[in-house]
């Protein structure tokens, strides 16, 4: 959708409110935090549409305990998810932060049950990324939306955040769908009542009016009818551009809409949900290295760090800027984006090399510490970040790869064409279409097709643990993530791409922003990717990034409604 054909929105105008937020991703959260207690509120926005990187996310949100989950059967004590974040975590954060988290976690979700329309349920089985430490749990404690019909958005449709894929058919697919359908070939049986169902649902909408969502999309498109129905105005089009201090108080901020200056003050504070810094190149070189060479992120395009400036500008102290919630993607076509790899990487028949044609990683690991890891073998100079991902015709004949391509479908002859992809009926084929050494790749495909045979990684471990297992293949034994390869093989290129940065202003319990000596910047809050991780270099369970935008947005509206106003 074009900027032309976005409706504009409300015209800002100088303005007084209780809360100010800036940002509509999971900052929309925070909104109705805020009105549930009262406050007048305000959400502004960068961009020409709402939603944020949270439109353009899976959607799942990791905030346990919670009521959802003990509905599901997927019951877990606040000291059972303590223990293991204290084992995941460590004192990569503070410690009050997380304990904060997961103390206002159950409320956050009741919340956004009583001010949305959004539906939810536990993706059971989605393991959190660390089953294996202590209170971590193989069924998983991660929450979808279900499929949201968003039509219920009435006139404000046009100013909601498209995904990221037109769909050539409408099919709402929830993260849990996904990995069935994935193994629609394999699996028929449980896959293709799921594409039958969504695809019904999708197309059967359509026919009566109604346009069913799934996934990130889903979630933002319920915060932002919850957003409406409580009649808290959104101003697209609108950046931020200062903030107000007086007294050594933040009361406010200096916006602009359309090259116009616009000054709002919040008598209770304004709450930073501007995300990261994705798309700020010479930020990320500065403080992530060389593995950041050019712009691959899949964040909203806004997100260039506004919130994180504008906080240091008043005194803000910063964490964790060499972070960002990292993702192998396959590489992009000249001019399109890198397509993220999720199955693909789990399922049996493939492994990733570098450019040596050397294996070096769990290609099933969480996808934020396989970023870290080619980010620290790059720094210590053990790798220039070049990275293939080579697999065999039977896993193309088997596998949804890159979201479009469909079990048995050629691999495109662009991607041939532009070096993203070559083939050959030999290991030594294959490696001199990579440029990679022969004997290396012989040698590796030998080693992996050995460990294959008798079902165990020795080397990475892939396949030892419930999160690997979960986008493997049941079908294959006995180890659901390896099988080895034979016949004509196949290489595509890998990139380490993003869902945005994770570090950022320093934030305590409350949400309230610190400055350098640890002292509250009285009247600011800074929530989801703006503030720093509140779980530090680690990625507990997924959605655990638009966990903490929603927990820490309820907590700081709540802290906002209790100050006193004279």
């Amino acid at each position: 959708m074009t900027t032309q054909e976005t409706p504009r929105g409300p015209k800002a105008t100088d303005t007084e409110v209780d809360l100010l937020v800036v940002g509509s991703g999971t900052g929309m959260g925070a909104a109705l935090a805020g009105s549930e207690e009262g406050l007048s509120v305000l959400v502004v926005e960068k961009t020409d549409v709402v939603g944020g990187s949270t439109a353009r996310s899976g959607g799942a949100f990791w905030i346990p305990p919670n009521e959802v989950l003990r509905k599901g059967g997927a019951e877990s004590s606040p000291e059972e998810v303590l223990t293991y974040l204290e084992a995941v975590v460590g004192d990569s954060a503070p410690k009050k932060r997380w304990e904060a988290y997961v103390e206002n976690g159950k409320d956050t979700v009741d919340m956004l049950s009583r001010t949305t329309p959004l539906d939810f349920f536990w993706a059971e089985g989605y393991s959190d990324y660390h089953p294996e430490n202590p209170g971590g749990s193989a069924e998983g404690r991660s929450v979808e939306a279900k499929p949201f019909d968003a039509s219920v958005l009435g006139d404000e449709r046009g100013r909601f955040r498209p995904g990221m894929m037109e769909a050539p058919v409408p099919m709402p697919v929830t993260g849990a769908d996904y990995k069935w359908m994935n193994l629609v070939k394999k699996s028929p049986a449980k896959g293709l009542p799921r594409v039958l169902k969504r695809a019904a649902q999708g197309v059967g909408g359509k026919v009566v009016g109604r346009e069913y969502m799934a996934g990130g999309q889903a979630l933002a498109a319920g915060l932002f009818a919850g957003v409406i129905s409580e009649g808290i105005p959104v101003w697209t089009r609108t950046e931020l551009k200062d903030l107000i201090v007086e007294d050594g108080k933040v009361v406010g901020a200096v916006l602009n809409q359309d090259g116009e200056e616009v000054r709002v003050r919040a008598r209770n504070g304004v709450v930073l949900a501007t995300g990261g810094f994705d798309h700020n190149l010479d930020m990320r070189r500065e403080h992530q290295g060389p593995l950041v060479e050019e712009d691959l992120s899949l964040g909203a395009e806004g997100n260039v760090g506004d919130g994180i400036k504008v906080g240091e500008e008043v005194g803000a102290d910063t964490a964790l800027l060499d972070q960002a919630w990292w993702f192998p993607a396959f590489a992009p076509l000249p001019g399109g984006l890198p397509q993220v790899m999720l199955a693909e990487r789990s399922l049996p028949g493939a492994f990733m090399v570098d450019e040596n044609g050397e294996r070096f990683i769990n290609e099933a690991i969480d996808y934020m510490t396989f970023g870290q890891t080619v980010k620290d073998r790059m720094s210590k100079g053990e790798t220039n970040g070049d990275i293939w991902m080579v697999f065999d015709q039977k896993y193309r004949n088997s596998y949804i790869m890159a979201g479009s391509l469909f079990p048995g479908m050629p691999i495109p002859d662009e991607w041939y064409e532009t070096g993203i992809a070559v083939k050959g009926s030999s290991p030594s084929e294959l490696a001199k279409a990579m440029g990679i050494p022969v004997g290396q790749i012989v040698k590796t495909i030998d080693r992996y097709n050995t460990q294959a045979h008798l079902g165990v990684d020795h080397d990475f471990g892939r396949g030892s643990n419930a999160y690997d297992r979960y986008y493997g293949d049941p079908n294959v034994a006995p180890n659901p993530n390896l099988r080895p390869l034979e016949g004509n093989l196949y290489a595509v290129k890998v990139v380490v791409s993003d869902l945005g940065t994770c570090g950022g202003v320093v934030a305590d319990e409350k949400a309230r922003v610190l400055d350098q000596d640890g002292n509250v910047i009285d009247g600011l809050y800074a929530i989801g990717n703006t503030a720093a991780n509140a779980f530090g270099n680690t990625y507990p369970g997924a959605g655990a990034t638009i966990g903490q935008g929603l927990v820490f947005g309820y907590i700081a509206a709540r802290d906002a409604a209790q100050k006193k106003v004279s």
